[in-house]
């Protein structure tokens, strides 16, 4: 039994951050110099109040009113985000009320940061070839400008905050999915990390005290850091690798795929990659100047406008790869 992806819908907040109003707080930031690296020229910042699930709610409302998905169809909920409503329970159990779906519908969280929408289809996948599910909701949501330091204008500089819903079902044509590769080096987990709030530095018994790190940057341990040379480090040397080895199982060359859509973790890193493996420009999906990097959400928000624009249609050979937070890497060739 095969899997594919039958729909994708986006959500992001009112609420807009640009590099002028970053320039206005941030006087000697190079805002030139940081676009041209992230391609970054604004991004959704969620309000005080909203958080991950209520962004997931407007995704999948979108998905449900504009698809004509029947809600009573939905047997399965993967939420994927680093953030949630509670500890405990569940986010995706929050949802499946919320969202007035089947009491037989079973749902579940991953936190897979950067990889997590890669997970999450792979999960999907596995649950529909297994019998178990036949129309999953698959949700990534990410509020991370919640979580950086309002003085760390490097961050602020690249992510923004998003929600996406796609319904994973028994393919019927051409549409399919594809064998999976993953991956992990868990010793580097450090160079992306919130370090404090969880059971290992619970808060508050440690005090959160700011200090600037080697960029100047205004950081504390209940924070989102990120190790920017090192992510891209890892990110330039695994992801080549991971598209050969992705192209090898699946007996393809590059010329076969219609297009590349991968993390956009930010245009240098995606430049730099698309060298390295020698494609073609026009190949490689760059969506990142209204959304920043939004985590987990970034591939499904760059494929869903790949289909909007027309750049790719049923049965074209799309190769989608994750990598960041972990660290991690996956990623799949299917015929959406």
């Amino acid at each position: 039994m095969q899997s594919q992806i039958s729909n994708i819908s986006v959500y992001q907040p009112e609420n807009r951050l640009t590099n002028q109003m970053l320039l206005d707080e941030f006087p000697g930031l190079k805002v030139r110099e940081l676009t041209r690296l992230t391609g970054v020229y604004s991004r959704a910042v969620t309000a005080e109040n909203e958080t991950s699930v209520d962004m997931a709610v407007q995704a999948a409302g979108q998905l449900f009113a504009k698809n004509g998905v029947e809600k009573s169809s939905i047997d399965f909920i993967i939420f994927c985000s680093a953030g949630g409503d509670y500890i405990t329970p569940a986010s995706a159990c929050v949802l499946q009320d919320k969202l007035g779906l089947s009491h037989k519908c079973g749902a579940f969280d991953i936190n897979q940061g950067c990889t997590g929408y890669i997970y999450g289809l792979g999960l999907a996948d596995s649950l529909i070839k297994a019998g178990n599910a036949s129309k999953i909701l698959l949700l990534t949501s990410e509020a991370i400008t919640k979580t950086i330091h309002p003085k760390d204008r490097a961050n602020r500089a690249i992510f923004g905050d998003a929600a996406t819903a796609s319904v994973i079902e028994v393919s019927t044509g051409v549409s399919k999915m594809g064998r999976f590769v993953f991956g992990t080096d868990g010793s580097r987990f450090d160079q992306i990390i919130i370090k404090h709030g969880r059971e290992r530095f619970p808060l508050p018994q440690f005090a959160e005290a700011d200090f600037l790190d080697e960029y100047g940057n205004v950081r504390n341990h209940a924070s989102f850091y990120m190790n920017g040379s090192e992510v891209f480090n890892f990110s330039v040397a695994k992801a080549p690798v991971l598209v050969n080895t992705l192209l090898e199982q699946s007996g393809l060359v590059l010329d076969d795929i219609k297009l590349f859509v991968f993390h956009q973790a930010n245009r240098i890193i995606l430049e730099t990659i698309g060298r390295k493996l020698k494609i073609p420009e026009e190949k490689i999906i760059i969506e990142l100047e209204k959304t920043g990097n939004t985590v987990s959400s970034t591939i499904p928000i760059a494929l869903q406008k790949a289909v909007e624009t027309g750049r790719c249609h049923r049965g074209d050979k799309i190769l989608l790869a994750g990598f960041g937070v972990g660290f991690s890497w996956g990623g799949t060739v299917l015929s959406f």
